[in-house]
């Protein structure tokens, strides 16, 4: 089965016409690592359902350091969701981290989709309720756990990527230096 069909039964039931139907307001894309996909400042005119590769989202500090809101692997979805939703300039920078093939699906056929599928619309809510409830226990996290706790919180989440990611990104995930990062791991190592 497609990973996009597979992904929306884990929450609501089409039928064959609505698979269908849903199908044909996505379009797949290919890219290369390192694509920018969106830069802050734009708007965010498409929603990217990751079916092979990694993406992931960024901001971009004053002293142009690079600070990791998420990363999306096969089966997750990536957006500037401020931007997406609201039609605005966004904040964050999407990015191809390896050879990635995606499906597209504009705010225009989403907003179609929602018509013409209306079980598509309690999808997105279920997904946008599930994104909010871990950004909320992310924030929580970051603010009450040691750098430790949150690694080994993400190793668990991304347990299939943590080999697949650089270093420097995963330090900026969780919140700290590469060199922080660095040492912090060798330290963990002789426990």
């Amino acid at each position: 089965m497609n990973l996009l069909l597979e992904n929306i039964a884990k929450h609501v039931s089409l039928t064959p016409d609505e698979q269908e139907r849903v199908l044909s307001f996505t379009t797949p894309k290919q890219f290369k690592p390192k694509t920018i996909l969106l830069k802050a400042g734009e708007i965010c005119t498409h929603s990217f359902f990751v079916t092979k590769g990694i993406l992931r989202s960024y901001t971009m500090d004053e002293n142009g350091v690079e600070h990791v809101v998420s990363f999306a692997c096969p089966g997750w979805w990536i957006a500037d969701m401020y931007s997406f939703l609201s039609q605005r300039p966004g904040q964050l920078f999407i990015e191809v981290n390896e050879e990635a093939e995606v499906l597209l699906l504009s705010k225009e056929d989403q907003d179609k989709m929602y018509r013409e599928v209306p079980k598509m619309e309690r999808f997105f809510r279920i997904l946008i309720e599930n994104s909010l409830v871990a950004n909320q226990q992310r924030l929580i996290d970051n603010m009450s756990f040691t750098a430790e706790a949150r690694y080994d919180k993400f190793s668990k989440k991304y347990s299939g990527l943590i080999h697949s990611l650089p270093q420097k990104q995963i330090a900026s995930y969780i919140g700290v230096t590469p060199e922080f990062f660095s040492k912090m791991k060798a330290r963990m190592l002789k426990k």
